[in-house]
């Protein structure tokens, strides 16, 4: 028998003596002649894949006849690659609720690992959360940020201003535990209320504790358009924390928001590259498509308006003086994101408005549309689609070697159920914008290292069995913005710490993913 296996992504032909009758080789599932993709930036190279328990344990010409599977996949004329990695998700609550903790919508795309707790948000009980993940099952391996504007809400609630010593002290304890308990790092979401609140030198003090402990620090940024700092503002707020915490610095979904900011790119790209020269590690994750997905009110309301509470806001819509500067910065808040058409209703409670732009429900109702913005946001809000982003700015941050793929996958934005099979349809596929080994690299190898995520991300020996199996001529999403729920297709088999989860395209039932932690 003779095995070829890969290692860091050159090959290394080993000569290994026939197998006596107990040391014949048995694999629990074998992968057998697929074009394999190691996620470290090779091209494809022929090769079957031998997995046993949970680990790879072999990767070559495994067609001896003496060789025993239990199950074999034929790869043939297909792609075999590393489980994709996203490392932006909200999906914490599909994954504690028994009903959805498959995770299917990200298992059909080849995703076997998410990250969630982003943009600042989720639990701060990590421990629990990790714990129900383990006792109930979850369909792929997931991990958990601490979430800044969380820690800051368990403390002072939706107060604005700084924090004073005590508070700081609290909030620094809650970090600490949330570390100490498996928590991968501090997120931020800068831009939503309430750790919009916090100024730069309150989150440099917060994130010092994640780095102490060892994480990362991830963030939605202050202001990805001109809402506020201005989006070179907030990069260079961003490099400042990387620099004054000590702490590998991860952009969330980077992006050019809106026409006031549209080419400004190059400027970021510039201020990026500029902070890895000298010594920071700055990163980036990224959504192939041109509309950015969030709540009505976090796309229009002023922050400020947000302080205390929807009491506080309701409050504030009935005082007349006050509720003529919220109107006023509304909409020209809704002039940057591009008008009231660009804002597409997603996911909502309010009856008559889902799958309608904000245009279209002003016009029936017979107001201007900031106001029909208002009575959404008064009747329970809703999820939006704001089309936004610029195509030459997507391709700009796409092809940089520090940017890999992130869903940002929520509630109504089809990039939940699509983001990884379009960035292959569509920028591999037809614009060529990216070979598929450099997608394959940035969905998988490049996140498992910004991430510190061990053993996974790569196919070799002894890693974890993550392994999807797809076919690059029919890979495609199919969620739209009326229909964000439809399941992407080209994934054949994908297998998460060695068990099979989608056979031949149907989901086996299987929950082999693991809570993983820091």
């Amino acid at each position: 028998m003779r095995i070829i296996v890969f290692v860091a992504g050159l090959c290394a032909a080993l000569s290994v003596a026939a197998p006596t009758a107990e040391a014949q080789a048995r694999f629990d599932v074998l992968i057998r002649g697929g074009s394999v993709i190691d996620g470290t930036g090779t091209p494809a190279q022929t090769a079957d894949v031998g997995i046993r328990g949970d680990r790879i344990v072999a990767i070559g010409d495994l067609s001896d006849t003496t060789i025993i599977a239990t199950k074999v996949v034929d790869a043939r004329g297909r792609i075999v690659a590393p489980g994709f990695i996203d490392p932006h998700t909200h999906t914490a609550g599909d994954l504690s609720d028994t009903t959805r903790n498959s995770n299917l919508a990200y298992l059909m795309q080849g995703v076997t690992t998410v990250v969630t707790n982003n943009d600042g948000g989720g639990t701060i009980e990590i421990g629990r959360t990790l714990d129900t993940w383990t006792r109930q099952g979850i369909g792929t391996n997931a991990a958990l940020y601490v979430g800044q504007g969380s820690v800051r809400g368990s403390v002072m609630g939706m107060t604005g201003g700084a924090a004073t010593p005590a508070q700081l002290a609290q909030m620094r304890a809650v970090v600490a535990k949330a570390m100490d308990e498996g928590a991968i790092g501090m997120s931020t979401g800068l831009y939503y209320a309430p750790g919009s609140f916090a100024p730069t030198e309150e989150v440099i003090e917060l994130a010092k504790v994640a780095a102490q402990k060892g994480g990362i620090y991830d963030s939605h940024m202050r202001d990805e358009s001109s809402y506020t700092i201005g989006l070179v503002g907030s990069i260079n707020e961003t490099i400042r924390i990387a620099r004054e915490a000590s702490i590998p610095v991860h952009i969330a979904h980077i992006k050019a928001l809106g026409v006031d900011v549209w080419g400004q790119s190059d400027s970021v790209i510039s201020l990026i590259v500029a902070a890895r020269a000298s010594g920071l590690e700055v990163t980036a994750d990224q959504y192939p498509y041109t509309a950015s997905g969030t709540g009505v009110g976090a796309a229009l309301l002023p922050r400020w308006a947000e302080e205390g509470g929807n009491d506080s806001l309701r409050a504030r819509f009935a005082n007349p003086e006050t509720r003529a500067r919220i109107v006023t910065e509304m909409t020209d808040n809704m002039r940057r994101r591009g008008g009231a058409a660009s804002l597409l209703m997603t996911s909502t409670r309010v009856p008559g408005i889902l799958g309608k732009n904000l245009e279209e429900i002003a016009r029936e109702r017979g107001k201007p549309s900031v106001e029909a913005a208002i009575d959404i946001i008064l009747a329970g809000g809703s999820s939006v689609a704001s089309f936004n982003m610029n195509d030459d700015d997507i391709r700009n941050f796409m092809v940089q070697d520090w940017v890999v793929t992130g869903s940002d996958g929520s509630g109504g934005h089809p990039r939940k159920f699509g983001t990884f099979p379009k960035l292959i349809s569509e920028y591999v596929q037809k614009e060529h914008a990216l070979t598929l080994s450099q997608a394959v690299r940035r969905s998988s190898a490049r996140t498992a290292e910004m991430l510190r995520i061990k053993d996974r991300g790569t196919l070799a020996v002894g890693k974890f069995a993550d392994v999807v199996v797809f076919d690059v001529s029919t890979m495609k999403d199919r969620a739209t913005y009326p229909e964000p729920t439809l399941l992407a297709e080209g994934v054949k088999f994908v297998v998460v710490n060695g068990v099979v989860a989608i056979d031949n395209g149907v989901y086996t039932g299987e929950t082999a993913g693991r809570a993983l932690k820091r």
